[in-house]
């Protein structure tokens, strides 16, 4: 078989070998059985809120809650923590806990590729550190590389390793724990000669004077930019699901009512509009410091890039389809062992984006860098936020949902003068609840199929 993405055949099944649910997208409503609507998602059966409301409460009670038991989860911590400490909600904190999440939400989005795949991979966060430790090095003085050079060959660095991770694990045979454990351990080495070969490593520290690096975490846009941006996105964003809306229920295709689309859009707006005006808040106490932060724009284009890109690309389907199983995906005509590896290198060039974050945020990049504690993270914000460890299902929104939930629980026990030791068995005991919910969702949702 030539490395190449095939084309599934066309024999009437999906890419996971299965008979094609009448609820496929592809599928007009008006096509289908009146029992087979019984099982359809809401957007097929509402043509109006009511119905949409009721169809949405029946696929709850059958086990298909999406992400609602995170939000509801993030709420009632936020809650919690606003009742013991009246500066979790103030604007300086808000602003802080989306700083500090940037970073583990960006490594939880590179953990997702291997997770839908059902594999793991535990090197992400030193691989990272090398690509964001190269990239720095090439930077600062003294070869002082333009800064998008440097990114460039850091993040190229990164998609390297992890295509070489791949490819050891598609053509030996070898398991994605087995050969990433090794990575961990290998390119935590590779971390360390890579500073002791760079002159500007003084005492094991590269540091940042770059502005644009730097600035990416401790630089915030003027209130006025904000504003701009957020008007910019919004109508975008509206237009975009008006338009596919519209188009898809004229062509008789599963789509929400437009009145549903149009709430849907209005809740963005609001959530937006509070996040701006947190944002454009003065948070200085010396000097007026107020704007978003860049890495917030930052975060949601690669959250925008990697939803598009798993969700409306042929590699990303077939990503999916192998997650849910190998053997069906290759029987309809894909090339596994390729997708496989473009998923793996894609992995590590996201935790090289992830690490950059880290070292503007510190405004440094050390040869501590503790990779093996931040890649457990990686994978408790994707599987806290709803990704699955079984393979087949995960959305970039999962690990953006999770990684708040960490910087919460860790960001608001540090205002109740809790301990590292009390954080980090909070966050383990939010990660067992999670992944508690996500098997007895599936097994109520196999049971109400059955």
């Amino acid at each position: 078989m030539t490395d190449t993405i095939d084309e599934p055949t066309a024999s009437g099944e999906d890419p996971a070998g299965v008979e094609l649910h009448p609820a496929d997208e592809s599928t007009p409503a008006n096509a289908l059985a009146p029992d087979e609507l019984v099982v359809l998602v809401p957007d097929v059966l509402a043509d109006s809120i009511g119905d949409y409301t009721r169809a949405w409460w029946k696929r709850i009670r059958s086990g298909e809650s999406g992400a609602l038991p995170i939000i509801i989860g993030l709420v009632v911590i936020c809650i919690f923590f606003e009742v013991q400490s009246s500066a979790f909600l103030t604007a300086t904190n808000i602003v802080n806990l989306f700083v500090q999440a940037a970073f583990i939400v960006l490594l939880g989005m590179a953990e997702l590729y291997a997770l839908i795949l059902s594999e793991i991979d535990l090197s992400v966060g030193f691989v990272g550190a090398v690509g964001a430790a190269i990239a720095m090095a090439l930077i600062e003085a003294p070869q002082n590389w333009p800064w998008w050079a440097g990114v460039i060959v850091g993040l190229a660095a990164c998609a390297v390793i992890g295509a070489f991770q791949g490819t050891i694990i598609t053509r030996l045979k070898i398991p994605s724990f087995v050969v990433t454990l090794a990575g961990l351990l290998g390119w935590q080495g590779v971390l360390i000669y890579v500073f002791d070969v760079d002159k500007g490593a003084v005492g094991g520290v590269i540091t940042i004077s770059n502005n644009v690096i730097s600035d990416l975490v401790s630089g915030n846009m003027t209130p006025w930019a904000g504003w701009i941006l957020l008007v910019v996105l919004v109508a975008l964003f509206g237009i975009t699901s008006v338009l596919k809306t519209t188009r898809r229920r004229a062509q008789g295709l599963s789509a929400p009512p437009l009145s549903i689309t149009l709430l849907t859009v209005g809740a963005v707006a609001v959530a937006g509009v509070v996040l701006v005006y947190i944002c454009n808040l003065n948070r200085g106490a010396l000097t007026p410091v107020e704007g978003v932060p860049w890495v917030i724009p930052f975060l949601l284009v690669i959250l925008v890039l990697q939803t598009v890109l798993l969700g409306r690309t042929k590699l990303g389907r077939y990503t999916y389809a192998i997650g849910a199983s190998p053997e069906a995906a290759r029987r309809a005509g894909i090339n596994v062992s390729l997708v496989r590896t473009i998923a793996f290198a894609l992995c590590s060039f996201t935790a090289g984006l992830a690490a950059i974050v880290y070292a503007s945020r510190l405004g440094s990049i050390s040869v501590g860098f503790d990779g093996g504690t931040y890649v457990l993270y990686a994978v408790a914000a994707a599987v806290i936020g709803g990704a699955s460890l079984f393979g087949g299902h995960g959305k970039p929104i999962h690990p953006l949902l999770g990684g708040l939930v960490i910087a919460t629980l860790t960001n608001g026990l540090a205002l109740l003068n809790i301990s590292t030791a009390g954080t980090d068995i909070a966050t383990a005991v939010v990660l067992l609840v999670a992944v508690a919910v996500d098997s007895t969702l599936r097994r109520r949702g196999r049971s109400g199929a059955v």
